[in-house]
């Protein structure tokens, strides 16, 4: 057992204008299972290529344990040979019998090490590059978002294998997954930085209770200042008032009025003041005890979405289809039959190559948004007439050049978009980079922005999660149980999927 001391850690990418981490100190522990949660962009990745020490920084990171990182990198000469040739690569001194004994609790066949990388599906890449991971004996590993692109078994099986592990940081915004795993949580919030016990839900169970009670110290500072304050106005004017009637008097009006008058308004006064001088002091301590109340308080601002209405009730109508590509090969979709109506929100599910994005690829085509001349049909598929569609993709490669040459491209409002992007805390100095140059997260978040600010009969969204924050997708989870737009989606968050589906799809 060993401890990872984090001192006074300062760090800022070079040319850039804002601190990712200022002044940080906390400890942990290299026997625990531990959840790392944040925002986009807050500096979780960032903060694992510190420990691995890719980066210069100021303060110290000590420990005596070697890091080890998933996901290892594949180049692509990489893609063309066999996962036991790039074993060594990745993970020096490995053993093959140790990797060997880890593929049984990952449910995958040795054979997968023999073939070309290329061919392996991602849910098999990641098991594979697992199992060499878990392969070591005392390395601590760090974890960076293992479920992305996973389909639900492949991720079941991945949170059972983790969960029978420890030594290690996981970063991921999959809630099943971190509650399943995970024994401590390192947290970055707004302004700070904690650890605790626990898995995220009662980590975010302590943080709802917390906030609440911030809130209402909050309320109550700020009732306290207003009757300091008022209290303090009052006292100043009737200090104002009788220093004022020290000089001049009417001898007519104030008969009872002697020379020796002048000193006791005088003491009066003076005393007044005094009074108005606690009052400030007793409000600088209020406002001292208020500072910093608030500062790490996650409250995410509503988002909309404009839904539009079609005159059919029925947008999709799908029987007895069968969806192969004219190279040849095996049908991807047999005999499938559904209907989406207005209102509904469809949930695709299914494992990795099952045809979800087939399907999705078929009926933008038929909804005139895309090309699906390479795919054969059989059966028959419907799109209501002039339907208009939003489509978020899986991948976010296309993105490229400035927020504002995006959104001219995509016609849509710059103004409008920058303004969603700060709904999903999107900080604005990110606003001046290149959109290469943002996190997968925030290159998803661009995405979410755009078809927010498309108003459409069916939103189409292919993985739209993957990548983004715990705290925005509870947003953007509000968002369509206000609005509930018509809506396809491929996604396997599963606490997602189960808070929204009304009908689901198995592949």
């Amino acid at each position: 057992m060993a401890q990872i001391n984090v001192t006074n850690l300062t760090f800022a990418y070079e040319g850039s204008f804002d601190d990712i981490f200022e002044n940080v100190s906390f400890s942990v522990d290299t026997n625990w299972k531990l959840g790392f949660i944040g925002r986009n962009g807050k500096g979780k990745t960032t903060f694992l290529n510190l420990l691995l020490g890719k980066y210069s920084y100021q303060g110290s990171i000590s420990t005596n344990v070697v890091f080890d990182y998933f996901p290892y990198k594949v180049s692509g000469d990489d893609l063309e040979k066999t996962a036991e040739e790039l074993m060594e690569k990745w993970k020096p001194s490995v053993e093959s019998w140790r990797v060997m004994c880890e593929l049984p609790m990952l449910s995958i066949d040795a054979e997968l090490l023999y073939r070309p990388f290329k061919t392996l599906s991602f849910g098999e890449r990641t098991k594979v590059m697992l199992a060499v991971l878990f392969s070591g004996e005392n390395d601590f590993l760090l974890i960076d978002e293992p479920t992305n692109h996973l389909d639900m078994e492949a991720r079941e099986i991945v949170k059972k294998y983790l969960t029978s592990k420890k030594g290690f940081i996981l970063v991921s915004h999959d809630r099943d997954l971190l509650d399943a795993c995970i024994d401590h949580v390192l947290v970055l919030n707004r302004a700070s930085i904690e650890v605790q016990t626990g898995n995220f839900s009662s980590w975010w169970e302590n943080k709802v209770r917390a906030d609440t009670f911030s809130k209402n110290e909050n309320e109550k500072h700020l009732k306290e200042l207003g009757k300091l304050k008022a209290a303090a106005d009052r006292s100043s004017r009737w200090a104002d008032k009788s220093e004022a009637t020290k000089i001049g008097y009417d001898p007519i009006k104030e008969t009872d009025r002697s020379i020796s008058t002048r000193s006791y308004i005088g003491a009066k006064t003076k005393k007044m003041q005094a009074r108005v001088k606690s009052y400030e002091k007793r409000m600088d301590r209020e406002i001292a005890e208020k500072e910093g109340l608030l500062k790490d308080i996650e409250e995410p601002i509503d988002l909309k979405v404009m839904p539009m209405e079609h005159y059919k009730k029925r947008l999709i109508d799908c029987k007895g289809l069968s969806l192969r590509y004219n190279d040849g090969g095996t049908p991807v979709i047999e005999e499938l039959s559904f209907e989406l109506l207005q209102g509904q929100r469809l949930f695709l599910s299914g494992e990795n190559g099952s045809g979800k994005s087939t399907l999705i690829k078929v009926i933008l085509d038929k909804a005139g948004y895309g090309d699906a001349s390479n795919i054969i049909l059989g059966g028959e598929i419907s799109v209501a007439p002039n339907l208009v569609v939003s489509y978020i993709t899986q991948d976010t490669s296309h993105l490229k050049g400035s927020l504002k040459e995006h959104a001219a491209q995509k016609g849509l409002d710059y103004s409008l978009l920058l303004s969603i992007l700060r709904q999903l805390d999107m900080s604005r100095v990110q606003f001046e980079k290149n959109i290469e140059d943002f996190s997968e997260g925030q290159k998803k978040k661009v995405l979410i922005a755009g078809s927010l600010l498309t108003s459409a009969h069916l939103y189409i969204w292919d993985e739209p999660l993957n990548y983004i924050d715990v705290f925005s997708r509870m947003q953007i989870e509000k968002l369509i149980e206000e609005y509930q737009p018509t809506m396809l989606i491929v996604e396997h968050d599963v606490r997602f999927r189960e808070k929204l589906a009304t009908k689901e799809i198995v592949l």
